[in-house]
């Protein structure tokens, strides 16, 4: 049986995901990109080929996305961020027509056919305010972790607002906030709130239509899926924790399996 590889070299985590041929997830890895891009590509690829019980020579096919892509030296294709997005989605939810992705340092929306085109886009990725960034620095200016966002937001109980457009004047409503006694909690929720509308609003500029797929490391905060969910209506995916960061490395590996089914075998449908 072949096996594939998909690797997502994102600014803030470099994703790794290793299918069989029928598409089954046999073995996955995360870790920090740091600066060193290939070498944080290559440890991921390591650790996800050892979690599938394969060496590097067993997959037929290796395909690089993310904003690193061009580092990986063992690629065979390099494919897009957005098409990434959108054959991994349409892989795990097939009536999928628009992805939201929100990753550390951008924000995408990607419509599509449903057949592995992308049909439109739009980025947002001038600002930290538009972007996971905006609650990694939010909750650092309170003392929290990264890791402390998803339970901090969930103990709220109202969402103050966050109105400043660029990541520098957020944080001076943050602060104060802060110096009025507002509860950290509640800023956070605030500031997912911001983050939320900023994200439908580059969604609409997209034109946006449903099915809507929300992927990327953010949306590992309950909180923040729920708000978006809630915010947009209709039919809305999220995959499980565990699997929303690696949506854009299984698309990789995915598009990676069709390209191999193509030169060996002709024309494919998708």
């Amino acid at each position: 049986m072949d096996h594939y590889a998909g690797i997502d070299i994102g600014s803030t985590y470099t994703k790794v995901v290793v299918v069989a041929d029928d598409g089954e997830v046999v073995g996955r890895a995360l870790r920090r990109t740091g600066y060193r891009l290939a070498e944080a590509a290559q440890g991921a690829y390591d650790e996800a080929l050892a979690e599938a019980g394969l060496e590097q020579g067993e997959v037929a096919y290796a395909t690089a996305t993310g904003t690193g892509r061009f580092q990986f030296a063992a690629r065979q294709l390099n494919v897009t961020d957005l098409t990434a997005a959108v054959w991994g989605a349409c892989f795990l939810y097939p009536g999928t027509r628009t992805i939201l992705d929100v990753g550390g340092q951008t924000m995408k929306v990607s419509r599509t056919d449903g057949r592995g085109t992308v049909t439109s886009f739009r980025l947002n990725d001038k600002c930290a305010a538009g972007t996971g960034a905006f609650l990694e620095k939010t909750a650092g200016y309170m003392g929290f972790t990264t890791e402390e966002i998803g339970p901090l937001a969930a103990t709220s109980r109202e969402d103050v607002p966050i109105s400043g457009v660029c990541a520098v004047f957020a944080e001076a409503e943050v602060i104060n906030h802060l110096s009025q006694g507002v509860a950290p909690a509640d800023i956070m929720q605030g500031a997912i709130a911001s983050l939320v509308s900023r994200s439908v609003q580059l969604m609409k500029r997209a034109k946006m239509e449903p099915e809507f797929t929300l992927v990327g490391g953010i949306l590992r905060f309950e909180t923040m899926a729920s708000v978006l969910a809630d915010m947009l209506g209709g039919d809305v995916h999220v995959p499980p924790p565990e699997e929303v960061q690696h949506v854009l490395a299984l698309g990789a590996a995915l598009a990676g399996r069709h390209r191999h089914r193509v030169a060996t075998h002709g024309h494919v449908a998708v």
